[in-house]
């Protein structure tokens, strides 16, 4: 089964990368299906294994493959959005938390918005911090607000929505062990 998780792991590692290719560009960033698939996995592949998903694609960008919508490298931290990136580890990890292989809409939809929220927990505050203190360009909390959440929220709905509606077909067909050995009854 752990072999199954790996491959099922690196799977999703290598989906949230094409999520990062089909875009649609905005302000300081990009629309993407990145959030999409990194809460497929926090739902599919549970906390552990969805989070560790999440990690490798964001270590394997970090390193220098270009998988991350404007590309790769270590440089990376210093644009506006790589707290986005980071911010998709521990929003997968609580998606999968919340979830523990449940198949209720409601619950996965919750889950889901739950992480959203995480992912803005992280990705704002650092955008923020480099646009004002690295780039210098002095924007407000509220202009912070419009460029890195605001206009992508209704998208981000759909596709929690969408989540919401595949995953609870795609559960029986990846049997995951990952929340009944996170969370031993």
């Amino acid at each position: 089964m752990k072999t199954k998780m790996l491959i099922l792991t690196a799977l999703f590692a290598a989906l949230t990368a094409v999520g990062a290719f089909i875009k649609i560009p905005f302000l300081y960033s990009a629309i993407t299906l990145q959030f999409f698939f990194t809460a497929l996995a926090g739902v599919l592949l549970g906390a552990k294994y969805g989070a560790l998903s999440q990690l490798v694609y964001v270590a394997l960008g970090l390193l220098g493959l270009p998988i991350f919508t404007s590309g790769g490298g270590f440089g990376y931290f210093l644009y506006p959005t790589c707290g986005f990136l980071i911010g998709l580890i521990p929003a997968a990890w609580v998606i999968g938390k919340l979830t523990a292989g449940s198949r209720s809409l409601w619950r996965i939809l919750l889950a889901s918005l739950a992480g959203l929220a995480v992912l803005y927990l992280v990705g704002l505050p650092y955008m923020a911090f480099i646009l004002n203190v690295y780039i210098g360009k002095g924007l407000s909390t509220w202009a912070v607000f419009m460029a890195g959440m605001i206009p992508f929220l209704p998208g981000d709905m759909v596709k929690i929505l969408v989540v919401g509606i595949l995953s609870p077909k795609l559960l029986p067909h990846v049997k995951t062990q990952a929340a009944a050995t996170e969370n031993p009854s």
